[in-house]
């Protein structure tokens, strides 16, 4: 087998993570991660992992360890959620996390878990379906000193249609749950391992999951819930005390509140300068009001912005929240979208040909980690550590970092330290065409 050098910080994730796994499977995770991470192959199936890793006649145990990943990720994805917990944040007050869901294309009728979903970027084709494999994941929205706000993915759970359902295994077969409730039991993961650290939990959604099921779970657990509105949302007035009358106070008011005929109002609209989407100060027109929501439960923040067109509406289930407060929640948001793009461009996620379901649950778990794992590692790092422009001094214009300059650092190191080892004690020459034929693998 090939064996890289990891980074020791890296190195050392790697190992609490493999604990939670069997003891026959702890050897090879390092070495699946470490053909993750040097892949060069246009397609990054499974396969293309095992022969950058060289792990040969074993791949079958190797086969096994992405399964045993997929059915042990939630107890690996506690791991990850303390570490990426311990991220210092500019947020000290509270713990922000995302929460959406994205599909990875799939092929073939004996891809477990497989299914017809909604196409959310259908693209030039036009398609509104795909045939694929939706994740609804949970990730930290954890602001850094100067590359704005990352995505850091914690955790995902596969959607399976109902109908689809019925063609698993029976040993694989679990009963059905909608992405709604797979939601409300990502939020109770969440306050398990984070309600001791006496921190406010603030979860920000697409208006998708701004559902009951959802509202009551975080109204439960006491997490803070920022989403979309709809603009027919039924909302009332504040309730208001009767006197005289004996019994508690109503939770909703009796008057009926409409955003359309709020929004067309003239009266009301506030300016006010933000900063939002990193460090880009932008000014926003927007009116503000309390509410009362059934599905929530109780009192809402609402909040009205003026777009060049049209107008929309948001919402906290804190209604102390101010406004800029929420609207940077809601563009921090767009944090999560970005990593979907890059775990799927950058790491080929999806891309790993497995038709067993707790494989692809695996897999999908391994390409959210890296991206976690490579973002962690690159965090204190200055910029001239992640991007080397010394090949094109023409391009001299200074950016953010982007996730595959953070990825390529990290390979650069890896193998700044495999050579460094190689020229270190006995057998250098032996050690150095060993290094020379693995790296002449990873370029063939």
């Amino acid at each position: 087998m090939t064996s890289w050098t990891m980074p020791t910080a890296l190195s050392i994730a790697l190992q609490r993570l493999a604990r939670f796994l069997d003891a026959r499977h702890r050897s090879l995770f390092p070495l699946i991660f470490s053909g993750l991470l040097f892949s060069t192959e246009v397609r990054r199936t499974a396969s293309s992992w095992f022969r950058t890793a060289g792990i040969g006649i074993e791949f079958r145990r190797a086969y096994g360890v992405i399964g045993a990943t997929g059915r042990r990720a939630p107890q690996l994805a506690n791991q990850v959620l303390l570490d990426v917990v311990a991220v210092a944040d500019e947020r000290p007050d509270r713990l922000v996390f995302g929460l959406d869901d994205t599909p990875t294309p799939r092929y073939g009728p004996e891809v477990e878990g497989a299914g017809l979903h909604h196409n959310p970027t259908p693209g030039p084709s036009g398609h509104p379906f795909v045939y694929g494999h939706v994740w609804v994941t949970l990730a930290r929205l954890a602001r850094h000193p100067r590359f704005g706000t990352l995505a850091l993915p914690v955790r995902a759970e596969l959607y399976v249609r109902q109908q689809d359902l019925l063609r698993l295994p029976p040993d694989r077969r679990t009963p059905f749950r909608t992405k709604l409730t797979q939601a409300a039991e990502l939020i109770a993961w969440l306050t398990t391992w984070l309600g001791s650290k006496g921190k406010p939990l603030w979860l920000v959604a697409d208006g998708a999951y701004a559902k009951r099921p959802v509202l009551r779970a975080a109204q439960q657990h006491g997490v803070v819930l920022v989403s979309r509105l709809r603009k027919d949302a039924a909302l009332r007035s504040l309730p208001t005390a009767a006197t005289g009358r004996r019994g508690r106070k109503p939770l909703y008011g009796q008057a009926v509140i409409s955003l359309a005929k709020r929004a067309g109002s003239r009266h009301g609209w506030q300016t006010e300068e933000m900063v939002l989407y990193g460090r880009r100060t932008v000014v926003k027109t927007y009116k503000t009001f309390l509410a009362t929501w059934r599905p929530a439960g109780g009192v809402i923040r609402v909040v009205l912005v003026k777009e060049a067109a049209s107008w929309v509406a948001f919402f906290s289930t804190k209604a102390e929240a101010t406004p800029a407060e929420i609207l940077e929640l809601v563009a921090d948001r767009g944090a999560l979208e970005q990593t979907f793009k890059d775990v799927k461009e950058v790491w080929g996620a999806g891309q790993q040909q497995l038709r067993n379901l707790h494989a692809n649950i695996g897999a999908w778990h391994l390409n959210l980690w890296a991206y976690t794992l490579v973002e962690l590692g690159a965090w204190d790092q200055p910029e001239e550590q992640l991007v080397d422009r010394s090949a094109s001094p023409w391009d001299a214009e200074p950016r953010r970092p982007s996730h595959a300059d953070r990825r390529k650092a990290l390979r650069s190191q890896s193998l700044r330290a495999q050579y460094q080892e190689a020229l270190t004690g006995t057998g250098q020459k032996r050690k150095l065409k060993h290094l020379a034929r693995q790296l002449l693998k990873l370029v063939a």
